[in-house]
């Protein structure tokens, strides 16, 4: 969307402001540390349903856990509130990737629009696939080794089956008396002894094939919704209120499309098959449960993750915007 030439301040009409912050009107000094805070700090706050949504989709049936609040429930009583935390040192790194990408989604839609492309949602589709290559070849081995570290504690729950004590800890690692960075560090090194280098990139194909058209449809759905959205919501409701409605629509809508694909990503990265075969056991011991496994964990940690993201990202654009924009800004 194009900067629109202002009338008098008194005559201001709601087309005139900047309703989207694009990639030249931002001062990067201001945008690259602002943006990184913001990503730490959704982090923070929804790393525990990422866990769960791990742990979720890895075990077999309802072995362990029954759904959402029971895997949060038992996770709390035998492990307590450090068990939902499993892994986040090594998941904070996932901060930088997410810098790289927001950078080249916003690269990306720059230069469509210098080639004269102007449709939003053709510019999301493209920018969210690039922006989603590249931010995965950045985190996928933090991602190998985050979700090794999120499924070590079911070790410590008695009542599961040895079959799924092995798969929750294939290395044998002793985790009591150890601190995260020498858990982290044997995970690390355990499967660059069984893998090599390779191991790190386990589920990359996968991870693509999850991410990639999850993150291009997100951003599309994002910005059809907010032209919806702008229709039928009245002027005086804040911009940015529109904007996080639109995310949250745009996670359900994503989130159902994909959750098959990234069922299939948990299990490649963790369980080290062929997507053929992880494919083909999926759909003998779970059948049409892989549309649902995991998902509510998924889409609650997305409709919440989709809604604080744009608050905050939406937020830091227009902080880090030239001083000649700020004026013309929609809130």
């Amino acid at each position: 969307m194009t900067l629109n030439s202002l009338e008098s301040p008194a005559g201001l009409l709601p087309d005139a402001y900047i309703k989207t912050v694009e990639w030249e009107m931002l001062d990067k000094k201001k945008f690259v540390p602002y943006s990184m805070a913001s990503s730490f700090t959704i982090r923070c706050f929804l790393y525990p349903l990422t866990l769960i949504r791990t742990r979720l989709q890895v075990q077999k049936g309802n072995d362990l856990y029954k759904g959402t609040y029971d895997a949060a429930r038992k996770i709390l009583h035998n492990e307590g509130w450090r068990g939902l935390y499993r892994g986040f040192f090594v998941s904070a790194f996932q901060v930088v990737s997410g810098v790289c990408y927001v950078s080249t989604y916003e690269g990306v839609r720059h230069v469509l629009e210098r080639q004269g492309i102007t449709n939003s949602k053709v510019k999301a589709f493209v920018g969210g696939s690039c922006a989603s290559m590249v931010g995965q070849t950045i985190i996928v081995p933090f991602d190998v080794i985050s979700q090794h570290l999120m499924i070590l504690g079911q070790v410590s729950n008695t009542k599961v089956t040895p079959e799924a004590k092995a798969s929750a800890n294939p290395f044998n690692i002793t985790v009591e008396g150890r601190s995260k960075a020498q858990i982290a560090a044997e995970v690390a090194r355990n499967i660059y002894l069984r893998d090599g280098l390779r191991g790190f990139y386990r589920g990359y194909l996968a991870s693509l094939c999850t991410y990639v058209p999850s993150s291009a449809s997100w951003w599309t759905f994002y910005h059809f919704f907010q032209e919806v959205y702008e229709s039928v919501i009245p002027t005086f409701v804040p911009h940015t209120g529109l904007q996080c409605a639109a995310a949250m629509s745009a996670g359900c809508a994503s989130c159902i499309l994909t959750n098959p694909l990234d069922l299939v990503r948990t299990r490649v990265q963790v369980q080290r098959r062929p997507i053929p075969e992880t494919m083909r056991l999926l759909w003998q011991s779970e059948r049409f449960n892989i549309f649902k496994k995991g998902l509510t964990a998924r889409m609650t940690s997305s409709v919440i993750y989709s809604v604080a993201i744009i608050f905050g990202y939406e937020t830091v654009k227009k902080w880090s915007v030239h001083e000649e924009y700020k004026p013309k800004l929609k809130w």
